[in-house]
């Protein structure tokens, strides 16, 4: 069993900038990818950022040069940082974190984004 805990999100001004961090922790865990999603009130949940095991990153066209995905690898713990925030970033924000020792993937609680002036 794996545990994340999220931390970092907040009320932010547009244009302002929220750094994300999600720990994980838990017996048999060997990390694999680690993703950020989102999801607005009404609105599907959406892939926002993935970072792979080697270091390699996605990102979804509409984040692109304002949010950076990063690892800590010795901490388990995956950041999003959060550049020049827009009103429709608003979400609730999900790390999601692949565990290559059961297969599994598991999610976050989810922290609260709201991007308003």
């Amino acid at each position: 069993q794996v545990h994340l805990v999220e931390s970092g999100g907040g009320l932010v001004q547009p244009g302002g900038s929220l750094r994300l961090s999600c720990a994980a922790s838990g017996y048999l865990l060997r990390i694999g990818a680690m993703a950020w999603y989102r999801q607005a009130p009404g609105k599907q949940r959406e892939l926002v950022a993935t970072i792979f095991s080697g270091g390699s990153t996605n990102y979804r066209d509409s984040v692109k040069g304002r949010f950076t995905i990063s690892r800590d690898n010795a901490k388990s713990t995956v950041y999003l940082q959060m550049n020049s925030l827009k009103p429709e970033d608003t979400a609730v924000y999900y790390c999601n974190v692949g565990n290559q020792y059961d297969g599994r993937a598991y999610w976050g609680q989810g922290t609260q984004v709201t991007v308003s002036s």
